[in-house]
């Protein structure tokens, strides 16, 4: 459970510019876009909202063990990610995500964690991991600012692949973009020295008002012969709704460590 919730800890809108890119059509039938000008795209597609109140279904396998939880999942922009865990209809657990701190709450084994963002950095397999790319991941969006590098754009598998121009060995990104909602499909990051790899894979996406909204996203982390994968399904999103955030540790439990 204490690896459920840490993994499910895992935007001004830009206004699109002018470009010269090519107008060509590929033999995909994707018409051919620079780099800078898919990146433009998938900001200025980013979903639009203030707060967040989501149903989800989560499916974990570690190869050890499974769990198959409901979750409410709520989102104050750029602020707060709340999290409540239930199982047969009872309260399982609680985190609270701001952009100081992570904590949460299990009420299996009385327990708690309250700490930094380094121990999501290393469970989920990346560097920096921050509250912002936990937010973006969990909304559909390149976990890093696609602004700040340079990248290069190709026509793959009927989508848009981005794969910086300068590649960092200890640190290899790609990022597959849907061609019509300019959505993410996909983003990979790996760590060949550690031998640390990070799949997500945004499988559908639904309507939420007039704008895309993740409908299922698969997560796949592998170190060595580890794998862990985690399914989330948004069953139920209401934006821009009254939220509140109820969160207390409760006195008597034990304070985790996690290595």
């Amino acid at each position: 459970m204490n690896r459920v919730l840490l993994y499910l800890l895992c935007f001004s809108l830009m206004v699109l510019n002018s470009c010269k890119g090519s107008k060509a059509i590929s033999e995909s039938g994707i018409k051919k876009l620079s780099a800078e000008k898919v990146i433009a795209n998938h900001y200025n597609r980013a979903f639009n909202f203030e707060t967040l109140n989501t149903k989800v279904k989560v499916k974990y396998n570690d190869g050890k063990q499974s769990f198959s939880p409901n979750a409410t999942l709520r989102f104050e922009k750029d602020k707060i990610i709340w999290i409540s865990v239930k199982m047969l209809g009872i309260t399982l657990a609680k985190a609270l995500i701001t952009p100081e701190k992570v904590s949460y709450y299990e009420k299996i084994n009385n327990t708690y964690f309250d700490g930094d963002f380094k121990v999501l950095s290393e469970w989920l397999g990346t560097e920096d991991l921050d509250f912002e790319k936990v937010q973006q991941m969990l909304l559909g969006q390149a976990l890093f600012n696609l602004r700040e590098d340079k990248y290069k754009s190709l026509i793959t598998e009927k989508v848009y692949q981005l794969r910086p121009k300068t590649e960092i060995a200890l640190f290899e990104r790609l990022f597959l973009i849907h061609p019509d909602s300019f959505k993410m499909a996909s983003q990979q990051l790996k760590q060949p020295i550690e031998n640390r790899n990070l799949t997500i894979n945004y499988q559908s996406y639904q309507k939420v008002g007039n704008q895309e909204f993740p409908k299922e996203i698969y997560i796949e982390a592998l170190q060595g012969k580890d794998k862990t994968s985690i399914g989330i399904e948004y069953r139920q999103v209401d934006y821009n709704a009254d939220v509140s955030f109820p969160f207390k540790i409760p006195s008597g439990y034990k304070e985790v460590t996690i290595q």
